[in-house]
């Protein structure tokens, strides 16, 4: 495939995938400036998504809260603007309240097999990235809309070709599509096709959305970690999980807050830290027993959560 690499070129620039260090960092481990490696917080509105605010409501919420930035959903843009919602004004309103729109979720079908429906999913993420732009956002996830059962299963090459596709629509846009694992997908269910996939495309944007739940619910080990690079990791959803019910029959509304379960984040934030990754850590999780809550609460404490594994784990 003339738009994938050679495999000399493979092994070149998988190096802007491979991170080095293969432990996890200590509290005590330290960049060259002396200073531990650097977590951003913020709020994924999904995990607003039982409350049905409009968008401007999620970001005065979100701020009011003491988040650095929020992730906002492609539906509730859409539903923002087709109501007449001035974007550029909501961006400075994002700016007024020192808030960064850091990534956005949308769900284009952009990888799928049926040349229609990928045409289709092209043109709705040119349209997503455009009005992420315009909201002042600089990155939006790239699932595996559409073919996530067994009966689509793509070969490396084909999904490669396809993100590449997508990574020069997005720098046309000025819009990075993160290349995002879902556990329970036939295709990009795990770290490692996630990763064979990004350095295949061969193209320096390349880079992955992890995911806590959907490493366990995939079955990546967080030893897996250690190959993420800084450069390849700019957002990571954090979240937790119980002991049961098990892996291959959990489900997103089981989602807990960070802290509360059995997830190894002490781990997982260690190898984040051992390859120098400055991210956002964004709180995403589906639990409609945490809606029941007043809105105001739930933002904070999904805050203090995070904030609290952070400060467990040796890296505040």
């Amino acid at each position: 495939m003339k738009s994938l690499l050679s495999r000399r070129q493979f092994v070149r620039t998988s190096g802007a995938i491979l991170a080095a260090g293969a432990a996890p960092a200590t509290a005590q481990q330290r960049d060259a400036g002396g200073q531990p490696g650097r977590f951003r917080f913020g709020l994924n509105s999904g995990t607003l998504r039982g409350y049905k605010l409009t968008l401007p409501a999620q970001i005065e919420v979100v701020a009011g809260a003491g988040y650095e930035g929020i992730e906002p959903w492609l539906e509730d843009i859409d539903r923002f603007v087709d109501g007449g919602g001035s974007l550029r004004d909501l961006n400075r309103r994002c700016r007024d309240l020192g808030l960064e729109v850091y990534s956005a979720i949308g769900f284009a079908q952009w990888i799928v097999d049926d040349a229609a429906a990928r045409t289709k999913g092209l043109e709705q993420l040119r349209r997503d990235m455009s009005r992420v732009a315009e909201l002042g956002g600089s990155r939006i996830a790239a699932p595996p809309v559409g073919a996530t059962g067994s009966g689509a299963i793509l070969d490396h090459d084909r999904m490669a070709e396809r993100y590449r596709t997508i990574l020069e629509l997005g720098r046309g846009l000025g819009v990075v599509p993160q290349l995002e694992i879902w556990g329970m997908s036939a295709n990009l269910g795990n770290l490692a096709d996630a990763l064979a996939v990004a350095a295949r495309t061969g193209h320096p944007d390349a880079c992955i959305l992890a995911d806590v739940f959907h490493l366990y619910k995939g079955g990546s080990p967080p030893a897996s970690l250690h190959l993420l690079a800084r450069s390849a990791a700019r957002v990571f959803h954090m979240n937790d999980y119980p002991a049961a019910p098990d892996r291959a029959t959990i489900t997103d509304a089981q989602r807990i807050w960070p802290g509360d379960g059995v997830a190894p984040l002490k781990e997982i934030l260690g190898y984040l830290v051992a390859n120098d990754c400055r991210l956002f850590l964004s709180v995403e999780l589906f639990n409609p027993g945490y809606w029941k809550l007043p809105v105001a609460e739930c933002a904070r404490l999904g805050l203090a959560k995070m904030k609290a594994v952070v400060a467990a784990a040796g890296y505040e």
